[in-house]
């Protein structure tokens, strides 16, 4: 990936000495912004990676904090990602130019319904926490075969192709000489189709049509099943340890201790996630886990990544408790 990307600059290396050069047009400002923000999503993208990498470049390890390098690793990432597919759509007008009118419409009208697809999924991975700093961490699905992550991504890609494709057409002059935004009605509709399913489906298992139909009824059966074992057990230790205790069907966890964090060695570790003892009082909890249905209907918001009604919660930090 990096040599394409140095090869790409080097072939291209004439658009640098032209950039001070010249009257700007509409076009030639969208595409300098966006190739300068590309370049410096690239170059944060790189240098927030080097920065928590014991092992590729030590000598860089630790210059910016490792928490906010995780943090501007992934969102630069994924800004990266997004420039880039506007960056191809400014292109695309010079490919297609050679098309019949009909041709454009159909071509258009595909790119269109798949950069559809594209946005609901990218809305469904919930990508935007990743760009606006929200999370340092991705969640993956590993389960998912390769080729149906790889057609996934493309065609979110393709959303933000289209979105560069419109940006072309509306700042460049058209036949007839002149600006025209009808072009912005292929955005439009994409976007329409992009919310449109992500609100029909938000409550389904919408990795059905994608080859991974069993994930969602395998993880709630899973999760409930574990939850339902994991808590007889300890019932039924607590009740043989305990056996004055209140038969209510809440479960008294012994306080104790526990080492908590990461030990020297690890590379990825911070300030906060030194190796410690922690030490905890008794407690009681429910003897089912709180489901997200529960967690929403308290707190009014839900936390948890793989969403699911019957899924329990998980990824809360105290910011989520009242």
């Amino acid at each position: 990936m990096t040599v394409t990307l140095i090869l790409h600059h080097i072939l291209n290396r004439k658009w640098y000495k032209s950039v001070f050069k010249g009257k700007y047009s509409p076009y030639r400002i969208v595409m300098t912004a966006v190739n300068t923000l590309m370049l410096a999503a690239i170059a944060l993208t790189a240098l927030s990676g080097m920065s928590m990498s014991g092992h590729a470049v030590t000598f860089m390890y630790g210059l910016i904090n490792v928490m906010t390098a995780r943090t501007l690793h992934l969102a630069m990432s994924y800004w990266s990602f997004i420039l880039m597919g506007v960056h191809i759509g400014l292109h695309t007008k010079a490919m297609t130019t050679k098309m019949s009118d009909r041709g454009k419409v159909v071509f258009n009208v595909i790119l269109t319904g798949v950069s559809g697809v594209g946005l609901w999924l990218f809305l469904k991975s919930d990508i935007v926490k990743y760009i606006t700093f929200r999370t340092h961490f991705a969640f993956l699905y590993y389960t998912t075969a390769k080729w149906i992550v790889i057609l996934q991504n493309l065609a979110m890609l393709l959303f933000f192709v289209l979105v560069g494709y419109v940006l072309s057409e509306v700042t460049q002059k058209n036949k007839d000489k002149k600006y025209s935004v009808k072009p912005l009605v292929w955005v439009g509709c994409a976007i329409i189709i992009g919310v449109v399913m992500n609100f029909a489906l938000k409550e389904k298992s919408t990795d059905n049509s994608f080859g991974n139909s069993n994930w969602q009824n395998a993880k709630t059966t899973t999760a409930q099943t574990t939850s339902n074992q994991t808590s007889t057990a300890i019932y039924e230790t607590s009740k043989a340890e305990i056996p004055t205790a209140i038969n209510d069907g809440f479960i008294l966890i012994e306080g104790g201790s526990f080492n908590m964090g990461s030990p020297d060695s690890e590379n990825w570790r911070i300030n906060d996630e030194q190796l410690h003892e922690v030490t905890i009082s008794s407690f009681y909890i429910d003897s089912y886990e709180t489901k997200q249905s529960d967690y929403e209907a308290l707190l009014g918001s839900d936390p948890s990544t793989f969403e699911g009604e019957g899924l329990p919660v998980h990824d809360y930090t105290q910011r989520s408790t009242p």
